[in-house]
């Protein structure tokens, strides 16, 4: 028994030495597979968008007020500015542009919207200003008006605005178409609220400021343009997007704007005669309609606008400008633009 142990430890032996050789000549002759590379971490390209860290959302509320007249546009321009910016909210309301300065000079909101120049005494508290779009005041009677079809003819000019307006001296509509005949009464109509309106419409007709125009105060746009749509015999002045409806592009109903006899010859020339939306529109762009009551509409601030009031009226200033058409507002040149980005750098 001994000896066949020993006999199986020699051929176990002998084996184990067999297969060994036979691993090692296989290692010699089979080149082992090179390992895979490891990859290095590649680095951003300059222009991919993680190079840089990417922006906050904008977030937050801004406060407006003001002017009746740059109302409705702001009120798209904010509608428009929430689609693309969802955590920014507004708050927009009218009140006439006296408002909306004292409410800026307060510090009560982050916008005042104006629709005059800002005044020497305004930039001294602090009143930092941007125009950013333009429109006008038109003169408005009702159609039930005893001369409206004479004043399609003959117009009205500055000079006959003033004797109703600013002197008072026309009393009958007989005495703005030079017929003694006519005895009817003009009812004039202005706005008690201090507007960017009634100051233009003041200037045009040879007064200086609000306080110069004559005839019964109303306070806001809306309850001038109301009164006189159900006067026959009253006159007043309202912006252009409460003389013409966005929609038609015709004079909102019952509502006449009278031509304005631009250069004063009794008659009312071709370059004279807006009765529609897109031909006023372009007419106040082309400054073919005088100015005043053409004019610039402003945004203010108190001292230089940041943050996401910044972003608003720097947006509203490029792409914002494309919804001015739409609005019924006239949009800056690009010169005009240029100097508002300009003054917010």
């Amino acid at each position: 028994m001994k000896q066949n142990s020993i006999t199986k430890f020699v051929v176990f032996l002998v084996l184990a030495s067999m297969v060994l050789a036979a691993c090692a000549s296989a290692a010699a002759t089979v080149a082992p597979a090179p390992a895979a590379p490891v990859a290095e971490e590649a680095a951003p390209a300059a222009d991919s968008p993680t190079a840089a860290p990417t922006a906050e959302p904008l977030s937050g509320t801004i406060s407006i007020s003001g002017a009746f007249a740059l109302y409705p546009m702001m009120t798209v321009w904010a509608d428009e500015f929430t689609k693309l910016n969802p955590g920014v909210q507004f708050d927009v309301q009218g009140g006439g542009a006296g408002k909306g300065m004292t409410d800026t000079i307060a510090g009560a909101v982050d916008i005042g919207m104006i629709s005059r120049s800002i005044k020497e005494e305004e930039s001294s508290q602090g009143i930092f200003w941007v125009s950013v779009t333009k429109d006008a005041v038109f003169p408005i009677v009702a159609e039930g008006n005893p001369v409206l079809e004479t004043l399609k003819t003959t117009g009205i000019s500055a000079e006959t605005f003033g004797k109703i307006f600013i002197t008072g001296e026309f009393t009958t509509w007989g005495q703005v178409v030079g017929d003694p005949s006519i005895t009817d009464e003009i009812h004039v109509y202005t706005r008690s609220d201090s507007a960017g309106a009634a100051e233009m419409w003041a200037k045009f007709s040879g007064g200086k400021v609000q306080d110069d125009l004559k005839g019964i105060a109303l306070n806001g746009e809306p309850a001038l343009v109301e009164q006189v749509l159900k006067d026959p015999l009253g006159i007043g002045y309202a912006n252009l997007n409460s003389v013409y409806d966005l929609t038609t592009g015709q004079p909102v109903p019952g509502i006449v704007a009278p031509y304005i006899d631009v250069n004063a010859n009794g008659a009312v020339d071709a370059s004279e005669k807006l009765d529609d939306l897109a031909t006023v529109v372009k007419a106040v762009a082309d400054g073919v309609y005088p100015s005043p009551p053409a004019r610039f509409e402003n945004l203010a601030t108190k001292g230089k606008p940041e943050g996401v009031v910044l972003a608003f009226i720097n947006w509203i200033l490029t792409d914002g400008q494309a919804f001015t058409d739409q609005a019924g507002y006239v949009p800056l040149t690009g010169a005009q633009q240029q100097e508002s980005l300009d003054k917010l750098k």
